[in-house]
């Protein structure tokens, strides 16, 4: 019988991906791959690791040494770690932790498959293991970025931007298509980038414009935008195209002229407020998801302040914010002192998102009385919990449809009446019309 890995993916959905194709080189070599189990039972496990900010580090350290004790117990036969932490820490943690047999990076995991198989293994280039529900998955357009923001320590691991052959994505696309996957969220470290590195051109929106018009296609969501040298065009494919969802996910940091310059985010605050204006104008009820954050070195009151206004003023319909963390070999690290107290950013921290519970409050109660397209995730006790198109899994709001009402296929669209809402889900009691697929 062939033998079974456990694979243990932790971080970003980007880290999910690599996990995916590894998989599903393993099963085209005869191997069984399970993933994310409760209770691994394989002989083999594969950790693929985060290496962002400290709390990923620790949970990525603390799972190596988990399975480690487990093979020293003899309940596993192997273990081998990849990913970024790995990539960013190989020389230490193989001093540190030599229970693992085998440590590999952000890219040569196929290495893994070679040392285990020998020469020869199938190559089976494309073929993933999909983990999500089989209705949508992740399309990683690239690797890398060029941005080398100041507090931001991932082209430290993952190098330059490269962009991956656009036909190679399409191909991918229709061969997930052709697997029953509905929903494609594509995801990059900076996707706006996307194409630079070939010819020096932005081809994103031509990208998402083909990706559009492939059969099958229901869904597509935009993930890790970048303000600066923004490409319009891509604006118009999200509004003239139906199956490109209303939502883009657009990191800003800050507002303030001193802290975008701090963080060498390369544009002004006057930038920023006129591409979030640009962006509701061209493309009416487009749902703007953002990441903030406080307690950079240097942040003032002032600083602060600006921020909070912009909040108010922005209305973001999801956005989340993260107090500093000095990262070791990081721009800010090198040449600024981290001068915020800890209780300082925390309270920073805590009004800023006290500010966006209650904006999220009154945009998600303004959903009720409207009819939305929904896709159904799974059924979780009394309910069925979907989306819309304005959410993405694990991270956004939820639909929560009373199984009571219906019987309900997941992975299927359907027209649900909104009639309630919290503070960041939303209900819906009325079906009233079934996508045929």
């Amino acid at each position: 019988m062939s033998k079974t890995i456990d694979f243990i993916s932790l971080g970003c959905s980007k880290n999910l991906v690599d996990s995916e194709m590894l998989m599903g080189l393993m099963e085209a070599n005869g191997y069984q791959c399970t993933h994310d189990s409760d209770d691994p039972q394989g002989e083999i496990v594969v950790v693929n690791t985060c290496g962002f900010i400290n709390d990923a580090k620790e949970e990525s350290i603390d799972t190596i040494l988990e399975f480690a004790q487990a093979k020293t117990e003899g309940r596993i036969e192997k273990l081998f770690v990849m990913g970024c932490l790995s990539e960013r820490y190989l020389a230490d943690l193989e001093q540190e932790i030599p229970e693992v047999d085998g440590w590999y990076g952000k890219f040569n995991y196929k290495q893994l498959l070679k040392d285990l198989k020998g020469e020869d293994f199938n190559a089976c280039e494309g073929k993933r293991h999909i983990t999500t529900p089989r209705h949508y998955a992740y399309i990683k357009i690239s690797e890398g970025c060029d941005r080398h923001c100041a507090y931001c320590a991932i082209p430290l691991i993952t190098g330059k931007h490269q962009s991956r052959p656009m036909q190679e994505i399409l191909d991918e696309v229709r061969y997930l298509v052709g697997q029953g996957t509905k929903e494609f969220n594509v995801i990059a470290q900076e996707l706006t980038y996307y194409g630079v590195d070939i010819d020096g051109k932005q081809h994103i929106a031509e990208l998402i414009e083909k990706m559009a018009d492939i059969p099958g296609v229901e869904w597509i969501r935009l993930h890790y935008a970048y303000p600066t040298h923004f490409p319009w065009d891509l604006l118009r494919v999200i509004r003239e195209k139906k199956n490109v969802c209303k939502y883009l996910d657009i990191a800003l940091q800050h507002i303030s002229d001193n802290m975008l310059t701090r963080m060498r985010r390369h544009v002004s605050k006057e930038e920023t407020y006129e591409l979030v204006k640009r962006m509701r104008e061209e493309v009416p009820g487009i749902h703007i998801r953002t990441t903030l954050m406080v307690g950079f070195p240097g942040e003032t009151d002032e600083d602060f302040e600006e921020l909070k206004e912009f909040v108010k003023w922005a209305r973001f319909e999801r956005m989340g914010a993260f107090a500093y963390s000095e990262e070791e070999g990081t721009y800010s690290a090198d040449n600024f002192e981290d001068d915020v107290p800890e209780e300082v950013k925390q309270s920073r921290l805590d009004k800023i998102m006290r500010i966006q519970q209650n904006i999220s409050t009154e945009l998600e109660a303004e959903k009720v009385g409207k009819v939305l397209k929904v896709i159904i995730d799974r059924l979780e006790g009394d309910y069925y919990i979907g989306r819309t198109e304005f959410c993405s899994p694990e991270v956004d709001p939820e639909v929560l449809i009373p199984a009571s009402e219906a019987n309900l296929k997941i992975g299927e669209f359907y027209d649900v009446l909104i009639t309630d809402s919290e503070e960041f889900d939303i209900y819906g009691t009325t079906i009233i019309k079934t996508y045929e697929q």
